[in-house]
């Protein structure tokens, strides 16, 4: 099995592309997980193509936007951005779907109708785990996944353990069943304070580093005795409010490019024997 390391736009968007594409590849990352707005236009995307070319870089498509309480509106602007980003051609979409207070009928509408997007477009979707979303807590994506067993998920397991306040050491059960259901991997450390610890490379941190890197071994071993040609990884240690920052100045305690980049070359270092 491949694994594929994706670079995240969040936090850099700020960045001319081709100069966050130039910084990713020189990393030695794969690729991009990137978000694209719904009027972006067709010089847009022509720069964003031209540069993953000329980069030779991979594409994720990243949908977070879609963020209306309006059930209809939302469905709506969901199944505009998920037409809109399959015509990119991306290796597929990473979807935050849902919310959190709709009906589990009303999220797998949602679920559902990506699905027949990515089967009239052969781009896949899955759906991240994510505070907010149908998805929010392990006990919660356990009970879809029980009923709808199609769903396929990004697993970013740091948003559970903030939800739950614990390591998730009593729902062993829900996250084995996620696993089973991943298709792609949000790699931030996450305590039961917050979806992202400072720094992950801090020994104060070797415990929750430690749980993750185990969450995410067992993973791998899935996917491999699942037969997966290749597998992605996104180090997502984010932008604040998500990275921590020193009062009144707001200087950030650590760099968010470096600690992806830290997560990034432990893992395939970690994972080199595959």
């Amino acid at each position: 099995m491949k694994l594929l390391f994706f670079c995240p736009q969040w936090g850099y968007a700020h960045l001319p592309l081709d100069e966050f594409f130039a910084r990713a590849k020189a990393d030695g990352y794969d690729g991009v997980e990137m978000s694209i707005a719904l009027d972006a236009t067709s010089q847009d995307i022509q720069l964003l193509q031209d540069g993953l070319r000329k980069h030779n870089l991979l594409l994720i498509a990243q949908h977070w936007q879609t963020v209306a309480p309006d059930f209809d509106l939302h469905k709506n602007t969901f199944q505009q951005y998920m037409q809109h980003l399959a015509l990119l051609k991306p290796l597929f979409i990473n979807s935050q779907t849902g919310k959190d207070y709709f009906s589990v009928l009303q999220n797998m509408a949602l679920i559902n109708t990506a699905g027949e997007i990515a089967t009239e477009t052969g781009i896949p979707i899955v759906h991240e785990t994510h505070r907010g979303k149908w998805s929010f807590a392990a006990h919660i994506t356990q009970q879809y996944l029980m009923q709808y067993p199609h769903i396929r998920i990004t697993l970013d397991i740091s948003h559970w353990c903030n939800v739950a306040e614990t390591f998730l050491h009593d729902q062993s059960a829900a996250v084995a069943l996620a696993m089973q259901h991943t298709d792609h991997l949000h790699a931030r450390v996450g305590h039961t304070q917050s979806a992202q610890v400072i720094d992950p490379r801090a020994p104060e941190q070797k415990e929750a580093l430690d749980i993750h890197l185990h969450w995410w071994d067992t993973l791998i071993n899935i996917k491999q005795k699942q037969g997966a040609e290749i597998f992605t990884i996104t180090p997502e240690f984010g932008a604040p409010p998500y990275q921590a920052l020193l009062p009144f100045t707001r200087q950030p305690i650590a760099d968010q490019w470096e600690v992806n980049l830290f997560m990034k070359n432990l893992l395939k270092s970690r994972y080199a024997g595959l």
